[in-house]
């Protein structure tokens, strides 16, 4: 079979992989501009996610960003046990990980179904819905991909499009290094959560007791927070050995290697927010 290809055409191809080239050229030069930051949870400055209601609001603190302004945010957020806030609605969407305790988040008439540590959810903007926590401590990782993030009435409540999503930490389905592609050490568990894997998406990974290796990123964002576990931390940047507990932070832009040990009693789980592929060895 012969095709036949105008001028026009040719140019077009030629114009769009100058294009492309460039775009490339641009982001692996982006991409070298390497550097890193580390946060422990012991050293996180807390306020309030609503400073007009004082203590009788959750707790928060942002890992990075500004949940106050229009931009993209992770944050953690604390709630005392007993916490049921009243139907309201957001007016952008986030996304939501339990880090300890048991956490509800649903339609104001549904039954309460406690999401523990490791579980998952989503909450539409718009959608009404109430939070309630029932562990003697709760705590949760939220992230926004732009914001300021607000509360506001249910009564202004909107279809944005989107569903919610609860995903309970029994219900994740995880795969082992032999059928990830970027991982290559024994005992490792990964699993994906939202986005694109060729762009901007989140996934977790679980390190199993006695891991010692590496997470390498080319990256120009990628952001980790730990869920469970405790791990050691090095990196070029980091030439002592730092303790990170579930709650700590880490992000790093360009290429980069994050060495990872994990000497504790349990699986240590950390949520890694990124727009390239990473790879655990």
């Amino acid at each position: 079979m012969k095709f036949t290809v105008k001028a026009t055409t040719l140019a077009l191809v030629f114009s769009s992989a100058m294009v492309l080239s460039t775009t490339l050229t641009g982001t692996a030069a982006f991409a070298a501009q390497t550097a890193s930051k580390v946060v422990a949870a012991d050293d996180i400055e807390w306020g309030y996610l609503n400073p007009l209601r004082g203590d009788k609001s959750p707790g928060a603190a942002d890992l990075w960003g500004d949940r106050t302004k229009d931009t993209a945010t992770g944050m953690l957020v604390r709630f005392n046990k007993g916490f049921e806030s009243p139907p309201h609605i957001h007016n952008i969407t986030y996304r939501g990980i339990v880090i300890e305790g048991a956490m509800h988040n649903d339609d104001p008439s549904a039954e309460k179904m406690w999401m523990p540590a490791g579980s998952f959810w989503t909450q539409p903007a718009g959608e009404n819905h109430t939070t309630a926590a029932n562990g003697s401590a709760n705590l949760i990782y939220l992230e926004i991909d732009s914001g300021p993030y607000l509360v506001q009435p249910s009564s202004e409540h909107f279809d944005n499009g989107e569903r919610p999503l609860n995903l309970h930490k029994d219900n994740i389905v995880w795969l082992d290094n032999a059928e990830l592609h970027d991982t290559s050490a024994t005992g490792v568990l990964s699993t994906y959560l939202w986005g694109n894997t060729s762009d901007l998406n989140g996934s977790m990974v679980k390190l199993p007791v006695g891991f010692k290796g590496s997470i390498s990123t080319q990256a120009n964002e990628f952001r980790a927070v730990v869920i469970a576990g405790e791990v050691e931390y090095q990196s070029g940047e980091v030439s002592s050995p730092i303790s990170l507990s579930a709650g700590s932070y880490v992000e790093s832009t360009g290429t980069f290697e994050h060495q990872i040990i994990n000497e504790g009693k349990g699986e240590a789980t950390i949520y890694i927010r990124t727009n390239r592929s990473y790879k655990v060895y």
